[in-house]
């Protein structure tokens, strides 16, 4: 029940719309309904009347065969009965077509909506929550678990409102021709919700596990896909293909029981109505022997106890179905209802434009590792900060802090004095350009990854972005220039051509605090100098935070943190650290003896 009630958060605002689409449905059954009393008159008044012993009553429509329409046996009767037979059922298909009109565009809002909504939670929660979720989860929960949810309010309760009105009905109208008609669908009633209690218990685990497999098909191609230059650099391509087959033949196997399952208790439910048919005959056989009814209304009650029994097999059915729905908004539900640890704040405060940033007694834990202790660093506007350290030293955690994309387990990291927990969290991320160690580039032209922040700026403000991260003379060089479609994660360019359009991004965006997390990996020893050089000198005010492995790329910092195991081992400027003669000296000589060393030549790697 809190995942029904949870959809119909999302189903309220189209209730109004919904009941007119029942309203339809009903006037639809009505019609429906109403045809074979209509097919009784023409049997009981044109094809087998007896002037010596006319039928009672006729039925709810009675009055249209006794005068109403005509005299029984004539012409007239049997024109004008035809008229209303058409006029029925072209009724009867136009309440349908707007019934499903009306029901389907609700579905395909509210599953759009759902879209919509899992896209924006994917946004706003933080990365440590979204970790929890492999990429396989993730695409099916934002896109098969959305339709097949919707569904539920869509369809299945659309199906269960007509099966049982149709159902209602149809008793209603079977005790008008005789109550000894309504034997059957008592007795068989019972017998067919047994099956129906076993069914659901088997086809909820069945469909849960159904979904995981279709889940981790989605995370297998995901990953060959972001990997195929692995998959391919090292021949593996016949082992992928076997863990795919294996996710896949899963699918298969589970599909098999479900179609299997579904297959044993339709035709267990098919043998019911069968039963139900062959007994109503037999009922309705006697009753017109012994005069107790005409013989149209044998054809009528068959027709009703048909209906009576198939409408319940369709509740079943889509009791069934609904099973799968549920296991999808499971899903659906727990990931909306995810808190995300780095809650945004509402205040309407508004970041400097030139912000004062202070780490104050920080510490950070990831589960149960402690990345960052009692950090503290004061950095006023223009500062150039550089960080080093080896592999898992927190150079990137500490940089992270500053966007929020972690928050401190204690202490605070503040902008102008104020925590940024106080700030709204657009307002915090945008005071950083932030160019992050992995790189990633959009399935798009090399110019509207350069102005993905401001993609209304002007062509000159991407040639100049370009011009400072040295990409322009390559870019030139690609077959379109800056329309050439760089490919899903920028496949096809080096992985220093990444880092320089990555660069250019952040300059675009023209943030007062410009972090750079190890946004140079990739570029040769002269490159990185002119990088950094262009952006010292067109961006002389910003505020500079750089991550690195080289020491060259730091060299003209004001502060410069060694961090070891999360702390700060050493801090000052460069030549400061140079004459303390410890572990940045070590690295400073270790990369200048000889010419430049490999950046793992001291055991630091990327983060």
């Amino acid at each position: 029940m809190d995942v029904f009630r949870f959809g119909l958060r999302y189903w309220k605002k189209y209730i109004p719309l919904s009941l007119l689409s029942k309203l339809f449905s009903l006037l639809a059954m009505v019609c429906d309904l109403a045809i074979p009393l209509i097919s009784a008159g023409f049997i009981d008044y044109l094809i087998n009347f007896d002037p010596a012993d006319p039928p009672e009553g006729g039925g709810l429509l009675g009055f249209l065969f006794t005068g109403g329409l005509g005299e029984p046996q004539t012409w007239e009767l049997f024109c004008n009965l035809a008229l209303v037979f058409g006029v029925v059922l072209g009724a009867r298909l136009l309440f349908l077509y707007c019934k499903n009109v009306t029901f389907q565009w609700c579905g395909l809002r509210m599953e759009c909506t759902l879209r919509e909504e899992t896209y924006v939670k994917l946004l706003e929660l933080d990365g440590e929550t979204i970790s929890r979720y492999n990429m396989g989860e993730l695409l099916t929960t934002m896109n098969r678990d959305t339709i097949i949810f919707k569904e539920l309010y869509s369809r299945i309760l659309m199906n269960l409102f007509d099966s049982t009105v149709t159902i209602v009905l149809s008793i209603v109208l079977l005790s008008t021709l005789d109550g000894y008609f309504l034997i059957l669908p008592v007795v068989v009633t019972p017998l067919i919700l047994f099956f129906l209690i076993r069914y659901l218990t088997q086809a909820r685990k069945l469909f849960r596990a159904i979904r995981d497999g279709y889940s981790d098909i989605n995370l297998d191609v995901q990953e060959n896909v972001d990997a195929v230059r692995i998959v391919r650099s090292y021949a593996a391509e016949e082992e992928e293909i076997a863990k795919f087959d294996a996710c896949n033949e899963r699918v298969r196997d589970l599909s098999c029981r479900e179609v299997r399952l579904t297959a044993k208790y339709n035709s267990i439910f098919l043998a019911f109505q069968q039963i139900g048919y062959v007994g109503t005959v037999v009922i309705a056989v006697f009753l017109v022997l012994n005069n107790a009814i005409a013989l149209g209304a044998l054809t009528a009650a068959t027709t009703y106890v048909t209906k009576i029994i198939s409408h319940i097999t369709q509740i079943c059915r889509s009791c069934f179905m609904m099973q799968n729905q549920l296991v999808s908004g499971g899903r659906l539900k727990k990931f909306l209802t995810e808190e995300s640890a780095v809650p945004d704040c509402p205040d309407a405060q508004l970041c400097s434009a030139k912000p004062h940033i202070a780490f104050r007694d920080v510490s950070l834990t990831l589960g149960e590792k402690q990345v960052l202790k009692h950090i503290d660093l004061d950095v006023p506007y223009g500062k150039k900060v550089g960080l080093m350290g080896g592999t898992g030293s927190g150079k990137s955690a500490l940089l992270k802090l500053l966007a929020r994309i972690f928050d401190v387990t204690s202490g605070e990291v503040t902008i102008d004095g104020v925590n940024i927990e106080e700030y709204p969290l657009e307002q915090v991320r945008a005071e950083y350009a932030y160019v992050f160690q992995d790189v990633f580039l959009f399935s798009n032209t090399v110019d509207a990854n350069v102005a993905f922040a401001h993609p209304d700026c002007t062509e000159e403000d991407v040639r100049y972005a370009t011009d400072v991260a040295q990409a322009t003379t390559f870019i030139n060089k690609l077959p379109d220039k800056y329309e050439t479609i760089v490919g899903e994660r920028g496949v096809g360019l080096s992985g220093g051509q990444k880092q320089r359009i990555s660069i250019a991004r952040a300059i675009v965006k023209g943030a007062p605090v410009l972090i750079l997390d190890d946004a140079s990996s990739a570029l040769d020893m002269a490159t990185e100098k002119r990088v950094l050089a262009a952006i010292k000198e067109h961006c002389p005010d910003q505020t500079l935070f750089i991550a690195t492995h080289r020491v060259s790329s730091v060299m003209d910092c004001d502060e410069v943190l060694f961090l070891r195991d999360g702390e700060i081992a050493e801090r000052g400027t460069p030549e400061e650290l140079i004459a303390k003669d410890g572990a940045f000296a070590a690295i400073w000589r270790l990369q200048t003896s000889d010419g430049q060393l490999d950046d793992s030549s001291y055991g630091a790697g990327e983060e």
